[in-house]
């Protein structure tokens, strides 16, 4: 039988930035990611569906401290040098030592805090060459999640969303996650994002239809479910 989709709260979404569990839960994060390839997963999509051209923009909403995209730009810089990326989060987490680093790969790393619906509905003429999103569109239902893709399609020519997995299977692993030492607000918001993960054509059936776009959706890896947008019109621009 197959899970009905359910969003529910986050704990490390409520809590301060520099509260101590929440300092926890997002090292947890990193080792969560790691254990779902995701940095893999997200560079080999970005690789494949990039195209010829050579991206100079890249957009990463919900990007946290900004180590997952620097783990992807540490696979991509050699093909890919000199991006500019936008890191946009609702927290001020990027350190000067991640903005070095983004720096070392000759990346520039511009974060931007601020909630995702505000910063698209105030940047009407922002373009971007790639937008992404790691474990980020399930934290939200319809209309809001309609509404948030028709904004990532306004901005960019590609996206690539890397989302739980909502499955059977990723439930039973996100339940133990305690094996690998991650803390309570890990533990819960685990489960919470595969109950709120998708599977099958979810996404390409509310990504906004208007033509001109080529869309990919599959299960990647063990736990991950990949969403793709490639605009195909003449000029492959917003």
């Amino acid at each position: 039988m197959a899970l009905p989709r359910r969003v529910e709260p986050e704990l490390l979404d409520q809590l301060p930035a520099d509260d101590p569990r929440a300092q926890r839960s997002r090292r947890d994060l990193r080792r969560v990611n790691a254990w779902m390839l995701q940095v893999g997963i997200m560079a080999a999509a970005l690789r494949r569906h990039g195209g010829a051209r050579q991206p100079r923009t890249l957009l990463e909403i919900g990007a946290g401290d900004g180590t997952f995209m620097l783990r992807v730009a540490r696979k991509l810089a050699p093909t890919f040098p000199g991006v500019t990326v936008m890191l946009l989060d609702q927290q001020d987490l990027i350190t000067r030592a991640t903005r070095d680093a983004f720096a070392a790969l000759t990346w520039t790393a511009e974060p931007i805090v601020a909630d995702a619906f505000s910063f698209f509905d105030n940047a009407a003429t922002l373009r971007a060459d790639v937008v992404t999103a790691n474990l980020f569109l399930h934290h939200f239902e319809e209309p809001r999640l309609s509404r948030l893709l028709a904004q990532i399609a306004r901005v960019g020519s590609l996206f690539v969303a890397c989302e739980p997995r909502r499955a059977r299977f990723p439930l039973a692993g996100s339940h133990m996650l305690w094996a690998i030492g991650c803390n309570d607000v890990s533990r819960h918001d685990a489960v919470v994002s595969v109950h709120a993960g998708f599977n099958g054509n979810e996404l390409s059936t509310v990504w906004p239809g208007d033509g001109g776009w080529t869309l990919h959706e599959r299960p990647a890896g063990l736990f991950t479910h990949c969403f793709v947008a490639r605009r195909e019109r003449a000029g492959d621009g917003p």
